[in-house]
């Protein structure tokens, strides 16, 4: 029944998420909730204009009704799930929705006032940090709470080593980078889509193997949701996902690496998500100190490949792919170490 469980919260979210398009879409477009493209991009995305936003509340359903149907049939097929060790799972699985939630809603509110209020920055960027710190500390003390913290960090072929007390500034830095860098992702049509379907499954397969099965649960269904939405959202899209769902993915990316108790596996399976964010510090970091100058033809890297004559259906299959060996290396890394 264990594996029964993670099917359906899979396809309940597959389904869900697919079957909102037909609703949500309309509804978006009814509203005028649409993308306002910025002229310092590629000039061929200005054929994207009014494409309707905020699709990311597709798949925020999606996986909330995958995560109560998966995990529902978990708990009254499997007696034992009830016992202390698995309330601890259920209690994780808790926190990992609640946050990602959480940031989602920040990343809502920012395109609410992008799309509605017509302010095409939406939050300033003081406001989105001072929310996101808000959502980070919450979520660090209720990992504190359920024993998730753990100052030692696994180093491969060197064993564990300590940070102790600089553990708390550098995971801060880390949950805030990488909630960012998987928003910075969401760049062209499909590609934060297809990029976090690869990662919750990676995340599956390591929580599976390790008896997490509220953490398997949870990626089921948020690769299933993300299967459903790239329906509307693989190239030509006729939805984006807004902050409203890059934030959401953001938020779910950090909080599955803490429900299996191994944050820095992120350092692995989000490699896609640290090559995006690195590649604007470079970028803006070398076009201050040359004064003009440019590494890349455009950042985040995505947009590099694009104006290189990469299609946009290339350039989400080749970081899909990457993030693939990477996943399977962090599947690797878990194994080993």
């Amino acid at each position: 029944m264990v594996r029964i469980s993670f099917l359906v919260a899979t396809f309940a979210a597959f389904l869900i998420t697919a079957i909102s398009g037909y609703v949500v879409i309309p509804w978006l477009r009814k509203l005028k909730y649409g993308q306002t493209i910025n002229e310092i991009g590629p000039t061929w995305h200005q054929t994207k204009q009014g494409t309707p936003t905020m699709g990311g509340l597709m798949f925020f359903v999606g996986t909330l009704v995958g995560v109560i149907a998966g995990y529902s049939l978990l708990l009254s097929s499997e007696p034992t799930f009830m016992e202390e060790t698995y309330q601890n799972q259920s209690i994780s699985l808790f926190i990992s929705i609640t946050t990602a939630l959480a940031f989602g809603m920040i990343g809502f509110v920012d395109d609410y006032i992008k799309v509605v209020k017509k302010r095409n920055l939406g939050l300033t960027e003081k406001q989105k940090l001072i929310l996101q710190f808000v959502v980070t500390t919450a979520f660090l003390v209720a990992q504190y709470m359920i024993g998730h913290i753990n100052t030692a960090i696994t180093i491969p072929w060197v064993g564990p080593f300590d940070l102790g007390y600089f553990y708390y500034p550098i995971v801060f830095a880390g949950i805030i980078f990488m909630v960012n860098a998987v928003n910075l992702t969401d760049g062209i049509d499909g590609l934060c889509s297809s990029v976090t379907f690869v990662v919750a499954l990676g995340f599956f397969m390591i929580s599976a193997s390790y008896g997490y099965y509220a953490n398997s649960v949870f990626a089921c269904a948020l690769a299933g949701a993300l299967a459903g939405f790239l329906v509307w959202n693989f190239y030509p899209a006729k939805v984006f996902m807004g902050d409203t769902g890059s934030m959401f993915l953001g938020g779910s990316v950090v909080a599955m690496a803490w429900a299996v108790n191994r944050p820095e596996v992120l350092v692995l399976i989000g490699i896609i998500y640290t090559c995006e964010a690195l590649s604007v510090v470079i970028q803006v970091t070398y076009f201050k100190i040359t004064h003009g100058k440019r590494i890349f033809k455009m950042s985040p890297i995505h947009h590099h490949y694009e104006m290189s004559g990469w299609s946009e259906v290339k350039i989400v299959c080749v970081f899909s792919a990457v993030a693939v060996v990477f996943a399977a290396l962090a599947c690797l890394y878990m194994y080993k170490f």
